[in-house]
C-alpha cells in the first residue's frame, strides 16, 4: 500500500474532513501544520491522516479517529486550539470542516 494512505482499521471509525483555502500570506503555516500532525499522532484514538494541497493553495486533510469522543478531545486540545485560532485569523481565506462516521471502506485496484 502507498505510504500516503492512512492505515485504516475495519469500520466503524470517524473521519474529520478539513478543506481550506490558504490566504496569500501563509508564513508559518507549514511549520504549524507539521507540529499539529506530530501532536495528533500522540492523541488517544488517532488512527491516521491523508492530506494534499494544490498549487493554488486549496488543501484537503482527512484525519481518522477511533470514535467520536477521540475527535472531540482533539478539537479541545490546547495547542490545537491555538493553531485553530491562528488559522482563522491569519492563514485561511476560507475553510469547511465536516465530520463523518465511516461505515464502509474499500480499496483497490487489486494487484497494483
Amino acid at each position: 500500500m502507498n505510504d500516503r494512505f492512512a492505515p485504516l482499521p475495519d469500520p466503524p471509525y470517524y473521519a474529520v474532513i478539513f478543506t481550506n483555502q490558504l490566504a496569500e500570506d501563509a508564513a508559518g503555516y507549514g511549520e504549524m501544520a507539521d507540529k499539529m500532525v506530530i501532536l495528533a499522532t500522540q492523541q488517544d484514538g488517532y488512527i491516521g491522516a491523508e492530506s494534499t494541497r494544490d498549487i493554488n493553495g486549496l488543501g484537503i486533510t482527512v484525519s481518522y479517529w477511533k470514535d467520536h469522543s477521540a475527535l472531540v478531545d482533539w478539537k479541545k486540545q490546547v495547542d490545537h486550539l491555538g493553531a485553530q485560532a491562528l488559522g482563522k485569523s491569519r492563514w485561511y481565506k476560507h475553510y469547511n470542516l465536516r465530520i463523518a462516521k465511516v461505515e464502509r471502506n474499500y480499496s483497490g485496484p487489486e494487484g497494483r
